[in-house]
């Protein structure tokens, strides 16, 4: 049975950054194979990790309303394309979800999509999934339930409502999220009395505080992927910590 992290939160928190971070984590233990799933629409976790993607979960959703071959079942076309979506490199592979749904009825594709990719997901120890806010879009391709969710956030009264609200959006989706933890993220300096006082009136469980990084914006504006970020970083060191309290 594979454990499952999900990493969440509003743009521009880092998650997909902190989603790498897990992955790499993983890696280095010599717990992989891992598989990573970018769950965003926005899909971007490939550009953290370094590698080129060829197909996504919603390029085949659309394709199948028109493309399976005669004389193939849908089951059998679809199993095949799932396993063409999958990336495979070093210790890992990426499975990326893609585009939303668009016009139409899209029941029997994600009927299909969510029998594959959960049979898929059996084949590893860990899956790593990064999302949207509210996880609505992987929710919908697939029944499996979550260990661990992180939920990102800055340190702003307002960050923190949102990381709260995030919480309780993705407590209402039919997945089973095991527990989750607030992850203050690109902090400018050490954890202030009035944002502690904003996490426990929000009921939220804080897993650690990772600090403002200039090496990641060094990497971010040259084009190279975050994954290759030196041990040595404060920002990897403070991730490895909160990695090494929760994830088993």
């Amino acid at each position: 049975m594979s454990f499952t992290i999900a990493v969440s939160g509003k743009g521009g928190t880092g998650k997909t950054t902190f989603a790498g971070m897990i992955i790499r984590y993983l890696l280095e233990k010599n717990r992989g194979p891992v598989l990573a799933v970018d769950a965003d629409a926005n899909a971007n976790l490939n550009e953290v990790l370094g590698i080129e993607v060829k197909s996504t979960i919603g390029e085949m959703r659309e394709l199948m309303k028109e493309e399976v071959p005669t004389g193939m079942t849908k089951d059998v076309w679809f199993e095949y394309k799932v396993q063409e979506a999958l990336t495979e490199a070093k210790g890992f592979d990426l499975l990326v979800m893609g585009r939303p749904e668009g016009a139409g009825c899209y029941c029997a594709a994600n009927t299909l999509a969510r029998k594959y990719i959960d049979l898929l997901t059996e084949n590893y120890p860990y899956v790593v999934i990064d999302n949207e806010a509210g996880m609505e879009h992987f929710s919908r391709l697939t029944t499996r339930d979550v260990d661990l969710l992180f939920v990102l956030s800055d340190s702003s009264r307002r960050g923190i409502m949102t990381a709260a609200r995030i919480r309780d959006l993705v407590r209402e989706l039919k997945l089973n999220i095991k527990k989750d933890l607030l992850v203050l993220n690109r902090m400018a300096g050490p954890l202030q009395q009035d944002t502690a006082e904003e996490i426990k009136k929000n009921r939220l469980d804080l897993a650690g505080v990772i600090p403002s990084d200039e090496e990641i914006n060094r990497f971010d504006r040259n084009g190279t992927p975050t994954f290759r970020l030196p041990s040595s970083v404060p920002s990897v060191q403070e991730a490895w910590h909160i990695f090494e309290r929760y994830i088993p």
